[in-house]
């Protein structure tokens, strides 16, 4: 095998994060569900259907991320099943291509949408896992940082792309820079919005190449014989004995309910920009653009706040703003800001949701690439994959509580605002857990 320099083994490994972001950028957030909504044609239940759709696919990943962590750690095969996911991602993300206004099955759009979700959280567990082979133990805050804010930039210009070249305006059919979507797709047919899902996919496809040509897995690849068993077994024993690594399992517990509220503004910032202001795909595309440039700097810049005074004092900041944040999001309508009323054609909602999408896009950034260096902290270091599987479980063992609650409490009150408040609940739970992690047991 052709030896590959330190340096170019992070950079293929920064690619993953530059090559899956649009997922969460055009699909989750500014483009695929917003569009949904128009679809529908009622913000409530779009939010309502986005919740129990993406609920579904959170409780698929909750339950069998630890075991299929286990499993690559017994077997030393990760990229193997980082290939196998990244399928699950291509076929799931291009499958949105066929959610036509004139013919919208959402059972199958919202199951192609949950296969690719499906796919790009397993193959995410794999390569963070990979983290602590990349550096030096104080050097992971500044390299998981640096790889954050370089999927943001992914996010960045996927999202400048898909805006400018693409998606088009509903009643005029022309993109943000007032062209007809590019390569003849009609736009009376909504073919330029739906063409989020192939750029999505042939975007992976294309910038997953650096990732396969430098990235090397360092873990020996063992016979396959009893690896179910030897896997399950040893996950079991981990699990088991939790409770006894005390700041582990605080900080699993915590990031549990921190990064599914965090998770749940991404998914729903959109569809709420839409339902309650009234906003076009393109202004909520605008929107999109603020919240990853202001992500893109903060995790760089907190990846190097992370290197210097560690990841606890990053996380408790940012989930502290978070919370802040959902409850300014819950005051804020086409109508009223703050408990101030404004007339329908007033500028302050809108104002007032960038700063809104500023904060989140900087916090979340931060937090996130805190979060990853935190759990290499905590972690076994001969079971990290295993470790990041649990970590994926705390994130999707409740990750259809955010999502399900806003669908539940948006359903039964008839206002999206108020379907928000759950967030603000979780974010606490968050920030009271974290009292209890140590900030380097190991």
């Amino acid at each position: 095998m052709t030896e590959v320099s330190a340096r170019k083994r992070i950079w293929g490994w920064f690619f993953f994060d530059f090559a899956s972001q649009p997922y969460n950028t055009l699909l989750l957030t500014f483009i695929f569900g917003p569009y949904v909504k128009e679809l529908l044609g009622d913000g409530t239940a779009a939010q309502s259907a986005w919740g129990f759709g993406i609920g579904a696919a959170g409780i698929v990943i909750a339950v069998f991320a630890p075991i299929l962590g286990a499993m690559a750690d017994v077997s030393g095969n990760r990229l193997r099943w980082i290939w196998f996911f990244s399928l699950l991602y291509i076929v799931g993300a291009f499958g949105l291509w066929w959610a036509a206004p004139d013919d919208f099955n959402l059972v199958l759009i919202l199951s192609f949408f949950a296969i690719g979700l499906i796919g790009m959280e397993f193959a995410t567990i794999f390569t963070n896992s990979m983290l602590p082979d990349l550096g030096h133990r104080a050097n992971i805050g500044r390299i998981s940082g640096n790889g954050w804010a370089f999927g943001y930039v992914g996010g960045l210009f996927a999202l400048v792309i898909m805006l400018t070249l693409f998606a088009e305006n509903p009643t005029t059919g022309k993109t943000l820079i007032g062209i007809a979507p590019i390569l003849g797709l009609d736009a009376s047919a909504r073919e330029g919005t739906r063409f989020v899902g192939p750029l999505t996919s042939i975007w992976y496809i294309v910038f997953m190449i650096p990732f396969f040509l430098y990235v090397r897995d360092p873990k020996p690849t063992k016979p396959r014989t009893m690896l179910s068993r030897d896997a399950l077994a040893g996950f079991l024993t981990t699990l088991t004995k939790l409770p006894k690594s005390p700041s582990l399992f605080a900080y699993l517990g915590s990031s549990m309910f921190y990064r599914d509220a965090l998770n749940g503004m991404y998914v729903f910032g959109g569809i709420y920009a839409s339902g309650v202001l009234g906003w076009s795909i393109v202004q909520i595309g605008v929107f999109g653009i603020l919240a990853i440039i202001t992500g893109a700097m903060f995790a760089w810049l907190g990846g190097h706040a992370d290197s210097r005074y560690g990841p606890k004092p990053v996380i408790r900041l940012c989930v502290l703003l978070l919370c802040l944040t959902a409850v300014a999001i819950v005051f804020v309508s086409r109508t009223a800001v703050f408990g101030i009323a404004v007339t329908p054609e007033s500028y302050l909602p809108d104002v007032a949701f960038y700063i809104v999408g500023a904060t989140i896009g900087a916090a979340g950034g931060a937090l996130q690439t805190a979060s990853r260096t935190m759990m290499v902290r905590q972690a076994n270091p001969a079971r990290m994959t295993e470790a990041f599987g649990l970590y994926a479980l705390a994130g999707k063992a409740t990750s259809f509580v955010a999502p399900l609650s806003i669908g539940v409490v948006t359903y039964l009150t008839g206002s999206q605002q108020l379907g928000i408040s759950p967030l603000i609940v979780l974010f606490l739970a968050g920030l009271i857990l974290l009292v209890w992690v140590e900030p380097d047991p190991n």
